[in-house]
């Protein structure tokens, strides 16, 4: 009974504790971050996330703070959440359990200068860019190359952060698969490139970042995503481009420069 008790006083006492949720401080909050890709009514604006409408107030705090702290593991929400205080984090819980479900896929005022993108393909990068680095992503049975343009090179070189004007392109191959449906490898250690699967590319200039939520921006990159035939892939929202970039900004906000100023220093 003593022991029944004490842990229903140290429950009580966590309660007593707890931030007092302001809703419209989260749906100002959820407005200019959480609505890119959950809506701001809390319906997502992609398969792949979910709706928060109606969601539990408790549960979504704690999600957000175990990805806050690293012991839940998703590289974009956990940017996002480690950008938030604890009030932050009750406000915007509080705010999507005020919402009755869902009855429509409502989406930001913002979400379209996030679908959008500066960025378009680079036909002539095989003659204009530079090819830097070669990885193997074991996944998704590929093989990537990746180039950059001339600003980007000069930058690099002098160990200045990239400028306006800056591009990173990749090409996205299919791995030659063996008998066993295996990839197969060449003597440089890189899979065998077979059919390409699509191409990556970022890149920024003058006010490409003026319209994307500070918490999401990149300075002034921007990101995109295009076909095996060169079109630009449908439905790509740069929010979780962002997201996952912005850590990155001690380098560019890129995940490979130390390799491209390896490239342009030898060069």
């Amino acid at each position: 009974m003593r022991r029944i008790f004490v842990m229903s006083f140290a429950l009580l006492a966590g309660a007593s504790g707890a931030i007092a949720a302001d809703i419209e401080a989260g749906k100002a909050k959820v407005g200019v971050v959480c609505a890119a890709c959950h809506g701001a009514l809390g319906a997502s604006v992609s398969d792949t996330i979910p709706n928060l409408a109606g969601q539990k107030s408790r549960y979504i705090e704690t999600q957000l703070k175990a990805l806050r702290d690293g012991t839940r593991k998703n590289p974009i929400m956990g940017t996002i959440a480690a950008q938030l205080s604890d009030a932050d984090i009750a406000n915007v819980a509080a705010y999507f359990s005020s919402l009755q479900g869902v009855a429509s896929l409502a989406k930001s005022d913002f979400l379209p200068n996030l679908a959008k993108t500066g960025v378009t393909f680079p036909e002539n990068y095989k003659a204009t860019f530079t090819k830097y680095n070669t990885i193997n992503v074991p996944d998704n049975q590929q093989v990537r190359y990746y180039y950059a343009n001339d600003v980007a090179i000069r930058a690099a070189r002098a160990g200045e952060p990239l400028p306006d004007g800056s591009m990173l392109f990749a090409e996205q191959y299919r791995a030659k698969l063996d008998a066993d449906n295996k990839p197969v490898m060449g003597a440089d250690g890189f899979f065998v490139a077979d059919k390409i699967a699509g191409y990556a590319a970022m890149g920024r200039d003058a006010g490409w970042g003026a319209e994307i939520p500070q918490m999401l921006r990149n300075e002034n990159w921007n990101y995109a995503a295009f076909t095996a035939d060169r079109q630009p892939r449908a439905g790509v929202n740069q929010a979780e481009c962002l997201a996952c970039h912005k850590p990155r900004a001690n380098t560019s906000y890129l995940f490979t420069l130390k390799e491209l100023t390896e490239m342009a220093k030898a060069k």
